[in-house]
């Protein structure tokens, strides 16, 4: 928080007043569905998970 230039209690403070001022949470809060559901049960498992040295290994790799 130091680097923003707030305190952690300045952080909840202005979290707070958001709530307030939006009537509800200032970010959106989703329920994956159940393939994105499934797809992170997997990731969790280690399942179906590519490793890249790179982003260039990772990007060229969905040009095959």
């Amino acid at each position: 928080m130091h680097r923003l230039g707030i305190s952690p209690t300045e952080a909840i403070r202005i979290f707070y007043r958001q709530i307030s001022l939006r009537g509800g949470l200032p970010f959106s809060v989703d329920i994956p569905n159940e393939r994105t559901a499934a797809t992170l049960e997997k990731s969790r498992k280690g399942e179906g998970i590519t490793e890249f040295a790179s982003l260039d290994d990772m990007f060229e790799s969905w040009e095959q």
